[in-house]
């Protein structure tokens, strides 16, 4: 990871800590892996999963969420 990219993922993480949301994830911390070279970004367990994983259960079940349930996740 070149420093730009490092300075723009540090950036990024700022960003993330700064949000305050009840359906985003709340950030922990974030390090970069210095054996590796990763930036790791550890965050608020979602015990109800993610938002892709939900639609995928609807899609195999060929069912649909409410339309007050999704209102309710992007409002």
């Amino acid at each position: 990871m070149t420093q730009k990219e490092k300075d723009n993922a540090i950036n990024e993480v700022r960003i993330l800590a700064s949000v305050n949301h009840q359906n985003v994830a709340s950030y922990k911390e974030a390090f970069f892996e210095s054996a590796t070279g990763t930036l790791c970004i550890v965050m608020e367990f979602a015990n109800g999963g993610d938002l892709q994983s939900k639609i995928n259960t609807l899609k195999k079940s060929n069912s649909f969420m409410k339309e007050a349930d999704i209102w309710s996740i992007f409002y």
